[in-house]
């Protein structure tokens, strides 16, 4: 699925971990898994939403996060089209200097 994994280390309700291990259990994958799977679950929710996607493309014109980056979360074809909004802002900017 992924090509490379990161180590990453975070506090969970108890409960939360017992309901994951439980469905670890009954789905015969483990915590990880589970976790991996809710959490890919939750993002693909919240890029379908449109507030949140005006969110990504306002990271991006302000230069928080890479073009690649806004490719992955709104997709190719309309990062492109943000991406060349945004050229046309830079240099309506640069011109405005002179």
């Amino acid at each position: 699925m992924y090509m490379s994994t990161k180590r990453v280390n975070f506090r969970l309700p108890e409960e939360l971990v017992a309901h994951a291990d439980i469905a670890a259990e009954v789905t015969h994958k483990n915590r990880t898994e589970v976790l991996i799977e809710a959490l890919q679950q939750y993002l693909e929710e919240k890029e379908s939403d449109e507030n949140f996607r005006e969110a990504v493309v306002e990271l991006y014109l302000d230069d928080h996060i890479k073009f690649k980056k806004l490719v992955e979360i709104i997709g190719r074809q309309d990062a492109e089209a943000v991406r060349a909004s945004k050229q046309v802002l830079d240099r309506g900017e640069e011109l405005a200097d002179l």
